[in-house]
C-alpha cells in the first residue's frame, strides 16, 4: 500500500511538473524577438524613404530591436503596398505609406490588388508636409487672387504642371483648378523634378510643389510662392496659407503613416503605436523633420483610421470631378 501511494505521488508530481513546464513554454514571447521589416513602396531617396528612415531609427530605440527599410517601388506604389497587405500579421513586416494609399482607391478602383480599408491595420500617421503654389517669375501675378483673375481673363491660355499621376501634388493642382473654376491646360509630368525645371524655364506657368523641391528657388527669387496648403510654414513665413487666400478647400498635403497587415494582434498594434507616437514626440526627430519641411504628427491608430476614411472620400470627389484616369 505504501509503495502504491509513493508511486501515485511521484506520478502526480511528474504530471504537475510537466503541465507547469508546458504552460511556461506556451507563454507568448515579448515582441519583438527579431528585426522588423519596414516596406516602403518607393525607390530609395524619395520623400517616403526619407521619412521612414528617420522614424525607423528612433522606433528602433523605443522597441529595443532593429527595424530595417525594404524598398519595393513600382506600380504607382501598389507593388510594395500589396506586399504589406499579404505579409503575416505578426508585427515583423510593417510599412510606411504616403498619400497614394488614400488616393489610389479612387484612381484605380477594382484594379487595386488590395482593399485599403480591410487589408491593413493602421498604426500611426507620422508626418505631413505642405504643398506650395508656385508660379514662374515672369508671370505677372503676386498672389492667389491675381493668378485666378489672370486665368479667368485668358481661358485656356495658362498651363498647370501636374507632377506624378495620382500624387498629392497632382491632386493639389486639381483641387485648385476645380475650386478656382479656371480653364487652364494641365501638363502632366512623371515627377516633380522635371516639372520644376520647366517652370523655371518658363515652359509652364504654375504648379504645386513640396517645400524642399522649390525652397531655394523661392529664396533666390527664381520662383514666386503664392500660398501653402497647410497653414503658414516656418521656412516661408511671409507666404499666406491657401485658406488665408480664400481657398480653404485646397488642402492637399503629402502625408506618411505606418500600416501593418490586417489582423495584427492588439497587443502588438498597441506596442507599435506607442513606439511611433513616442518617436514623433522626441525632440531630435521633430527638429530634424522640421528642418526638411515636415510637420510631426504621431497619431493613435484610431486617429489614423479616421484620417484614412476622410481622405479616401475627399480624393474620390477630386478624382471624379476632374475625370482623372490612370495612364
Amino acid at each position: 500500500m505504501q509503495s502504491i501511494n509513493r508511486r501515485s505521488l511521484l506520478i502526480g508530481l511528474t504530471s504537475a511538473a510537466t503541465m507547469s513546464f508546458s504552460g511556461a513554454r506556451a507563454q507568448p514571447q515579448p515582441y519583438p524577438q527579431r528585426p522588423v521589416r519596414v516596406i516602403v513602396p518607393y525607390a530609395a531617396g524619395g520623400a517616403s524613404d526619407i521619412v521612414a528612415r528617420l522614424v525607423v531609427a528612433v522606433i528602433t530605440e523605443k522597441l529595443g530591436q532593429s527595424l530595417f527599410v525594404d524598398n519595393r517601388g513600382g506600380g504607382a506604389s501598389m507593388i510594395g503596398t500589396q506586399a504589406i497587405a499579404t505579409a503575416a500579421p505578426d508585427g515583423y513586416t510593417i510599412g510606411v505609406v504616403d498619400s497614394a494609399f488614400t488616393i489610389n482607391p479612387s484612381l484605380f478602383g477594382a484594379k487595386l490588388p488590395y482593399d485599403t480599408k480591410k487589408d491593413f491595420a493602421p498604426v500611426s500617421l507620422l508626418a505631413r508636409t505642405s504643398l506650395v503654389l508656385v508660379v514662374s517669375e515672369s508671370l505677372p501675378v503676386s498672389n492667389v487672387k491675381e493668378l485666378i483673375a489672370l486665368a479667368k481673363s485668358r481661358p485656356g491660355a495658362l498651363s498647370m504642371a501636374t507632377a506624378g499621376l495620382g500624387t498629392a501634388v497632382h491632386l493639389g493642382c486639381e483641387q485648385f483648378r476645380q475650386e478656382a473654376g479656371i480653364d487652364v491646360v494641365p501638363v502632366p509630368y512623371r515627377g516633380g523634378g522635371p516639372s520644376i525645371i520647366d517652370l523655371l524655364g518658363g515652359k509652364v506657368d504654375f504648379t504645386f510643389s513640396t517645400i524642399p523641391a522649390v525652397l531655394e528657388h523661392i529664396r533666390g527669387n527664381k520662383l514666386k510662392a503664392l500660398g501653402s496648403t497647410t497653414g503658414r510654414i516656418v521656412q516661408l513665413p511671409d507666404v499666406p496659407s491657401m485658406a488665408e487666400a480664400g481657398m480653404p478647400k485646397v488642402d492637399a498635403a503629402p502625408d506618411f503613416g505606418i500600416v501593418a497587415p490586417a489582423n495584427l494582434p492588439p497587443a502588438i498594434l498597441s506596442q507599435l503605436g506607442t513606439a511611433a507616437q513616442g518617436a514623433l514626440k522626441s525632440e531630435g526627430l521633430r527638429r530634424r523633420l522640421d528642418e526638411i519641411g515636415y510637420e510631426s504628427i504621431g497619431s493613435t491608430p484610431q486617429e489614423y483610421i479616421a484620417h484614412i476614411d476622410a481622405s479616401i472620400e475627399k480624393w474620390r470627389h477630386v478624382v471624379t470631378a476632374g475625370n482623372i484616369k490612370p495612364e
